[in-house]
């Protein structure tokens, strides 16, 4: 059962008011010339659009670099209001050569 906090979070979020002013700021017509503006290839923006795929911190930064906005403006615009990001700290733990930890012997 979702909470009522994670319902109002997925109405807040919108991907689509960032892309179209993405597009717009850009001078673009649509979300092919977005994409090769981005450099990404057409199907990404279209699954961030329809919300099958999110917007990621890579994504993020590429908007940043092409439009100069900061990241603080790009997130506002998809509805991302969260002052602090949580990261896990599997995401900092180096990858295992073969998948197998080192073990001494």
């Amino acid at each position: 059962m979702m909470s009522h906090a994670s319902l109002s979070d997925d109405a807040a979020y919108d991907p689509n008011r960032l892309l179209d002013s993405l597009i717009n700021k850009l001078q673009l017509r649509n979300d092919a010339a977005l994409s090769r503006a981005l450099e990404v290839e057409p199907p990404v923006i279209s699954k961030i659009r329809h919300r099958r795929l999110p917007v990621g911190a890579s994504m993020l930064i590429r908007m940043h670099e092409v439009t100069d906005m900061s990241i603080r403006e790009l997130r506002v615009l998809m509805g991302d209001r969260r002052e602090k990001f949580r990261i896990s700290p599997v995401q900092f733990k180096p990858k295992m050569a073969n998948g197998n930890a080192s073990h001494s012997e």
